[in-house]
């Protein structure tokens, strides 16, 4: 059995990690650097945001050990840090189809 102080740090960093995925932005980089590792620039042209914006998200993703960077030359590569990140978001949107189609199920039978 775990301390009730130990259970809520637990809980305390479940929080803060399951934070970086508050804006869907975040989410959209977390899968582009699924496909490939990416800089900066290359981030912020492929999700059609500022570059500035891209940096500040990063920051987020990086501060929360979600992402982790790489350096060639003057550039900074990102890229994933645990590719269990992509399942538990792939598992969620798996949970969100259903909760969908459930709805969807639901609206279906109070118009019929």
């Amino acid at each position: 059995m775990i301390s009730q102080s130990l259970a809520q740090e637990v809980s305390r960093m479940e929080a803060d990690l399951c934070s970086a995925f508050v804006d869907p932005t975040r989410i959209l980089i977390l899968y582009a650097l699924d496909e490939k590792p990416r800089n900066v620039g290359e981030l912020a042209q492929e999700l059609g945001i500022s570059q500035s914006a891209t940096s500040r998200h990063l920051k987020v993703l990086r501060d929360r050990g979600l992402v982790f960077t790489k350096r060639h030359g003057n550039s900074i590569e990102y890229r994933l840090a645990d590719q269990r990140l992509i399942e538990a978001l792939d598992l969620l949107r798996s949970v969100l189809r259903d909760r969908i189609a459930r709805r969807a199920s639901l609206m279906e039978e109070a118009s019929m």
